[in-house]
């Protein structure tokens, strides 16, 4: 299997810029693939949060496993985090979101109020990996299309403060940004497979490789539904005889190459069922 590493430069950028507007910043919120809670955090994000009020969002959480979403929220909560699992996509749970946003200021709100602030304003980044759907988000948030909203990695490449449909509450939209090296080449196959890593860095049969074998010791009831073969048969064969068998069976004769796009594409989607890569 190949090395998978994208840090393009806009990303150092962002970076940089998020570390300039640190000390305008009243709460953090650290958009997670729920599918990938640990795998998704940004060790640069986490460090620059420092003693800031932090909100983790689980976003995603109807392609998640929806046990392993409990058992990370709980994770996380016991860290002593705000933690909300969202669907954003969807719309649910975005009033919660307001409310969380307001807890976690609350004590920045009460001192300007106290110094006769009359409508004193929250002012939240909103940072994560590429495609983790924060554009989403603070689209809901907002309440209009104003961030841009793309089903590929890399879309939103500058920063902007944005009005809440909330008036006490101010957005700073981020790019996605990964870091510079994956010390876990794990971490990079799973980023991959959930499309936080443009399709052009990767081969996709490695990343298909890389699924199979996972939902095989996880998930095999979804592998052996996806494959259509019965988990007896799947058990005689090893990942890339499965693979080619597979191909066979949706009718892409030898051709791994667009059976392993065709897969991803369906993972993406939740068609293998609601999996998680990260088990807790």
């Amino acid at each position: 299997m190949g090395t998978i590493q994208w840090y393009p430069g806009h990303m150092n950028k962002a970076k940089n810029q998020l570390e300039d507007n640190l000390d305008l910043i009243d709460v953090i919120i650290e958009v997670l693939d729920a599918r990938l809670p640990l795998s998704s955090r940004n060790p640069m994000i986490s460090n620059l949060v420092k003693k800031k009020p932090h909100i983790i969002i689980l976003n995603k959480s109807d392609l998640a496993d929806p046990l392993q979403t409990k058992r990370w929220t709980r994770y996380f909560q016991e860290q002593g985090n705000f933690v909300l699992s969202l669907d954003a996509q969807h719309n649910t749970n975005m009033s919660t979101l307001f409310k969380i946003i307001k807890l976690a200021g609350k004590e920045k709100i009460d001192k300007l109020v106290a110094k006769g602030a009359a409508h004193p304003t929250i002012r939240v980044a909103i940072a994560g990996i590429p495609n983790c759907g924060k554009s989403t988000i603070i689209n809901r948030m907002i309440g209009r299309n104003a961030a841009i909203v793309g089903d590929k990695p890399g879309v939103t490449k500058g920063q902007s403060w944005l009005k809440t449909s909330n008036s006490d509450i101010q957005i700073l939209d981020t790019p996605g940004i990964l870091w510079p090296k994956f010390s876990d080449q794990v971490v990079g196959y799973k980023l991959a497979a959930c499309g936080a890593i443009k399709d052009n860095i990767f081969h996709a049969d490695d990343v298909a490789m890389f699924l199979i074998k996972f939902l095989r010791e996880h998930y095999l009831n979804n592998l052996s539904n996806f494959a259509r073969f019965d988990k007896e048969a799947i058990e005689q064969f090893n990942d890339i005889d499965l693979m080619l068998a597979m191909t066979q069976k949706y009718g892409m004769r030898d051709d791994y190459d667009r059976f392993s796009v065709y897969m991803l594409q369906r993972f993406r989607k939740a068609k293998l069922g609601r999996v998680t890569l990260d088990i807790k």
